[in-house]
């Protein structure tokens, strides 16, 4: 009787410990599987600091919580939609791509693959799987040009624009009406370069602008700033760089940055996506989700501040920023006339 009893007790505690393994396993297994996530860009890294800024922030969000993360640059429109597809049949988790370059590729790619989570960074599309990041420019251009408004010493500022696009609207009107608010008899004067990447083109308009007057000539055309800098320092007039502290090519001439917090958004959109609270639909981050805003009034800066600017301006500037997110001041936004 002992003998059965004592083989009973052997195989129930054998039964529990291969019982027990087996949900170690288990559990072991699920903790270990990494979400799989894809950074898919438009173009390559190193022309735009504003791509780079964003795969910063994605590469730290994957190591903070775990993501298996990849960064997938393209080399054209065609090389751009192969590779969204190439994510999509690899079976990333998310596949998180950015700006107006990206819509007409992921509009096709996200509608022909419904189950499959996407994110847009700096632009809408609607689908219901898509996530679109959206930054409210027109806050920060709001805060660029109150403190344009309080420097100029000529009461004429300029600005160089990328493209005439509905998107940089944003930052022209919001510019124009910080710069009313502090100096409602400053004047505005705008051009063109026409596309993002000719820094001649940008130097020439930069130029001109100055030789109407201009004491200070806002950089709103991506690589064209270059071309803002250089005029800048030859002629020794002040100017204002984009997304990045742009502050530090040549401190004495470009003397404020309108920053754009890409590393943040893609922080948070990974974030989301590991903690279960990812959303589809549009996620609008401005000054008060600290998604957009101006070098030394919202964010320090490792160059020192232009006496042109002074410290008295950046403290004016830094309460109307506290009134736009409390919403004393409200910044138009021309894209929802």
């Amino acid at each position: 009787m002992k003998k059965h009893l004592v083989l009973l007790l052997t195989l129930v505690m054998a039964i529990s410990v291969i019982a027990a393994c087996g949900n170690k396993a288990t559990n072991g297994g699920s903790e270990e599987k990494k979400q799989r996530i894809a950074l898919v860009l438009p173009e390559q890294i190193g022309v735009n600091p504003f791509f780079s800024l964003m795969d910063e922030g994605f590469k730290r969000a994957g190591t903070e919580f775990n993501a298996e993360v990849k960064t997938i640059e393209s080399t054209d429109p065609a090389a751009f939609e192969q590779n969204l597809r190439t994510t999509v049949a690899e079976n990333y988790d998310l596949i998180i791509t950015a700006t107006f370059q990206a819509e007409d590729a992921l509009k096709k790619v996200a509608a022909e693959n419904p189950t499959k989570s996407f994110a847009v960074i700096d632009t809408v599309v609607d689908l219901p799987n898509v996530r679109s990041v959206v930054f409210r420019e027109h806050e920060a251009a709001f805060l660029l040009g109150a403190a344009a408004g309080l420097s100029t010493k000529t009461n004429k500022v300029g600005a160089v624009v990328a493209i005439d696009a509905p998107l940089l609207s944003k930052y022209t009107s919001g510019f124009e009406q910080g710069l009313k608010l502090t100096n409602p008899n400053a004047e505005l004067l705008i051009n063109f370069v026409g596309s993002f990447t000719d820094s001649a083109k940008g130097k020439e308009l930069a130029v001109l602008q100055h030789s109407k007057g201009a004491d200070f000539i806002a950089g709103m055309a991506a690589v064209g700033d270059l071309g803002v800098f250089e005029a800048a320092k030859e002629l020794g007039f002040y100017s204002s760089g984009q997304d990045v502290d742009r502050t530090e090519i040549d401190p004495e001439h470009v003397v404020l940055s309108q920053l754009k917090g890409t590393d943040a958004v893609a922080y948070e959109t990974v974030k989301a996506f590991a903690s279960n609270t990812f959303k589809f639909g549009v996620a609008d981050y401005g000054l008060k989700e600290d998604g957009v805003g101006l070098t030394f009034v919202t964010k320090e800066s490792k160059s020192p501040l232009s006496p042109f600017i002074g410290q008295e301006t950046v403290d004016k500037v830094k309460a109307i920023a506290e009134d736009i997110k409390s919403g004393k001041v409200v910044v138009v936004n021309p894209l929802a006339k």
